[in-house]
């Protein structure tokens, strides 16, 4: 898959997943996950990689998310399945994630600095987004704080999937692609 279009479906998942939580579509941020994973892993090289990715991604979230959940220090519209925990939509915005360190992001794993840049600042960024823009999130009592801690998490975050993304493409060996398919 071409690295715009890997990119434009990243974007479009995440706009998909927050929407659809603040009107109370929980279940369009896994839908429209699935079908970007579906059609990544159709035509990735990397696919091996990118599927364990998702996992060790899926797994980050789903605690990272719980953590601040259940600190009270964020809430989530759309709480499924339990309130204090992440839900299910947020968790598919990791996997979204993941689904770009091998491809339209791919250039984070030779800069772990730029990495931890782009996850400590664009990560806080995207949180107050799905807050100010479409209320898929609220801060608890000290926003200021949450995006201070977001943004250290996802500093460190980063470079770990990215490092991650570097050990498991050995992995991956010459696994065939679709006909034209680019990674």
């Amino acid at each position: 898959m071409n690295k715009w279009i890997n990119l434009i479906l990243y974007q479009s998942v995440w706009l998909l997943a927050v929407a659809g939580a603040a009107r109370g579509w929980w279940w369009a941020g896994p839908i429209a996950v699935a079908i970007f994973a579906a059609l990544q892993l159709a035509v990735s090289t990397s696919r091996r990689s990118d599927v364990v990715l998702i996992c060790i991604a899926a797994a980050a979230g789903f605690v990272i998310d719980s953590l601040f959940a259940r600190s009270g220090a964020l809430s989530y519209a759309s709480p499924v399945p339990w309130v204090s925990l992440a839900p299910v939509w947020i968790v598919a915005l990791w996997v979204n994630f993941a689904l770009t360190l091998n491809h339209s992001l791919s250039y984070l794993k030779s800069n772990f600095v730029l990495a931890a840049a782009l996850g400590g600042i664009g990560a806080p960024l995207a949180y107050w987004a799905a807050f100010k823009g479409w209320n898929a999130i609220s801060f608890g009592e000290s926003p200021i704080g949450t995006l201070i801690v977001l943004a250290f998490v996802w500093a460190v975050v980063t470079p770990i999937l990215c490092l991650a993304a570097n050990r498991l493409r050995k992995y991956d060996g010459a696994l065939p692609a679709l006909a034209g398919a680019v990674s």
